[in-house]
């Protein structure tokens, strides 16, 4: 039960050890995902919709996510606790800062943004100059919903796919230890993950990033209110339990049975 460091993201991916990431809200789920396996929890944005039943993640606040961080962190005793910076925390450094260490204090271990612009960068460098781990988060970045006009896969044509792989070695240029992909074409995925210096994690990215993330209700075939993405997989109709569909999730992610074919994008 040795706790999950930053450190050890890393060490996972020279090892060949595919990460398990899930999200969690509060600390029964996580003490269950914790102690089955689950090597990140992510306290998401994803709340927003899931949770509080918006149609986006946008009116998600930093009192939010330090809400359900501390709920969070009270169950876990192995997993990393990773914490999204939400809509418009980010939008300056200072503000990023001041988020980060919120929400670390909180219990967090590490903080994750979404996008790659001047600005995202710039937060990047300033919190990792001040001792505050962060995970990007680049691909179908969902605080972007208004700017893509709803939920799409990103980076099919050349252009876009082009600047995705240049997004991700800015990110890690800059600092960041970790790589969210979301909703990218596997081939993409792959090329993006053999490149990076650091670990990228999928959903909706295919099989060869290094590690998978996925939506606790996703994981459980819980209904959102929300359209089933083409990348989840009721993984509670095979475990029989939740302890048994963390498992099973956990299992399939690291001998790569998850995701399969029917889960990718072209």
């Amino acid at each position: 039960m040795k706790p999950v460091t930053v450190p050890e993201l890393a060490l996972a991916r020279r090892e060949g050890r595919r990460l398990a990431m899930l999200t969690a809200y509060d600390a029964g789920f996580a003490r269950v995902f914790d102690a089955n396996g689950a090597d990140i929890l992510l306290v998401g944005d994803s709340l927003g919709m899931v949770v509080q039943g918006h149609d986006s993640t946008l009116p998600v606040t930093v009192d939010d996510i330090a809400y359900h961080v501390r709920a969070v962190a009270s169950g876990l005793r192995r997993a990393l606790l990773l914490a999204d910076l939400p809509f418009q925390a980010d939008a300056t450094p200072e503000r990023a800062l001041e988020a980060s260490t919120r929400l670390l204090q909180a219990g967090a271990g590490m903080v994750k943004l979404e996008g790659a612009g001047p600005h995202k960068l710039a937060a990047i460098r300033f919190l990792t100059a001040r001792e505050i781990p962060v995970s990007a988060h680049l691909g179908l970045t969902p605080q972007s919903v208004l700017r893509f006009g709803g939920y799409k896969v990103q980076g099919r044509e050349a252009a876009a796919a082009a600047q995705l792989r240049a997004d991700a070695l800015a990110v890690a240029e800059a600092g960041a230890s970790l790589l969210v992909l979301e909703c990218v074409p596997s081939a993409l995925a792959a090329e993006i993950t053999e490149a990076s210096p650091i670990p990228t994690i999928g959903i909706g990215a295919g099989p060869h990033c290094d590690g998978q993330v996925l939506v606790l209700h996703d994981v459980l075939g819980l209904d959102t209110g929300h359209r089933r993405p083409k990348f989840v997989k009721d993984f509670l109709a095979e475990g029989g339990s939740v302890a048994g569909a963390v498992r099973a999730y956990v299992e399939a992610v690291r001998d790569g049975s998850f995701p399969g074919a029917e889960h990718a994008y072209d």
